[in-house]
């Protein structure tokens, strides 16, 4: 459970793509997309939660595709799996990336000098900055699963009360302190367009497109079988962590973004919009002032970084069980266990490099995240 909540990490998921859902459709798209989008999550989850139960193994996802796919089970299972592995090798990507525009927005509130990531579409010197934090990110990640794996349990633990006091703490600050907030019609019901799309289908197009913003959060919630070979019970475990996962995370997600966006201002909708990544950042500035603002962030920034460390482990786990199965070019080196550690260590620097080598082109277009 802690490791699938924490990768789902609606800190992290919902406030760093939370730009994108204030102008593919605005306050309303944000608020009602995500139940919708969680139940259907949900039933899709029970679903794997079952055949995780009758295949509780490190492969996951391309292992139940190779016993449930009949006589083309090997091919379902080598796309299954490839998709699967550049997925999360993304996810982590996205997760570290979210998290350096965070730490970048941050320190660019303190250090004058230091390049925002508000300017980062025509900066260079802003989107190496923010490529600079994510590889640090990246080989911190890289080390604590290396070395501490203790740790690592340990810490995923701890962010599933990170996570749960985060988004109260979060709730009640932008309840209690800002001395305007939003009406519930403009909560549930204020549709904002911003996407350039003005054809009669416009509407219904920019909903759907919106709903990335709870479809990119609710990701990762396999993790709890990839982790099922280094736990007990793994036939019920499994599949209780995938399922209360999500719950958890429907309930505690939603009650973040109808705090978030009952502090929007209207008047700096535009700025917050345009700051890609950070713009929770802006919101809460123009909320709370800077005070209160840093240590809400603080709180997304700590909830980022476990996020991106348990992404890391689920990743790995992934790699070095296709590698078992000899479908990775090289999969000798990559399924090897450190003697010491206990971890799947050439695993483990193949999910963060390759993490590494995906975010690289940020810094000739800004597009590319």
């Amino acid at each position: 459970f802690a490791i699938s909540f924490t990768i789902i990490s609606i800190l992290s998921g919902c406030l760093t793509l939370f730009y994108f859902g204030m102008s593919n459709g605005g306050p309303m798209v944000i608020n009602l997309g995500w139940p919708f989008v969680g139940i259907m999550v949900l039933i899709v989850g029970l679903a794997m939660a079952e055949v995780c139960s009758s295949y509780p193994t490190a492969g996951g996802l391309y292992y139940w595709a190779a016993k449930l796919g009949g006589d083309r089970g090997a091919a379902w299972s080598w796309f299954t799996g490839w998709f699967n592995l550049l997925g999360q090798v993304a996810i982590t990507a996205g997760i570290d990336f979210g998290l350096a525009f965070f730490v970048n927005f941050l320190v660019s509130q303190y250090v004058g000098s230091w390049p925002s990531p508000l300017n980062a579409a025509t900066d260079f010197h802003s989107r190496l900055s923010i490529f600079a934090i994510y590889a640090v990110v990246l080989f911190v990640h890289g080390l604590m699963n290396t070395f501490g794996i203790s740790l690592v349990a340990l810490l995923n633990d701890i962010s599933v009360w990170w996570h749960v006091v985060g988004v109260a703490t979060i709730f009640v600050v932008l309840l209690i302190i800002p001395k305007a907030h939003q009406s519930p019609s403009y909560i549930f019901g204020h549709f904002q367009n911003d996407t350039g799309f003005a054809f009669g289908l416009a509407g219904t197009y920019v909903f759907l497109t919106g709903l990335l913003n709870a479809q990119y959060t609710f990701t990762g919630y396999d993790a709890s079988a990839h982790l099922t070979e280094e736990t007990h019970n793994a036939a019920v475990s499994g599949p209780r962590g995938i399922v209360w996962s999500i719950i958890v995370s429907l309930i505690a997600g939603w009650i973040l973004l109808i705090g978030v966006t009952s502090a929007i201002d209207p008047k700096h909708y535009a700025d917050a919009e345009g700051a890609a990544g950070a713009a929770p950042g802006v919101i809460f500035i123009n909320a709370l002032g800077q005070n209160w603002a840093t240590f809400l962030l603080l709180i997304v920034i700590g909830a980022q970084f476990f996020c991106g460390m348990s992404s890391v482990t689920a990743n790995s786990r992934m790699i070095y069980a296709f590698s078992r199965d000899g479908a990775v070019p090289g999969s000798q080196f990559w399924h090897k266990i450190n003697a010491r550690t206990r971890t799947p260590t050439n695993s483990i620097w193949f999910a963060a490099v390759g993490a590494l080598i995906l975010g690289a082109p940020y810094l000739w277009n800004p597009t590319a995240y």
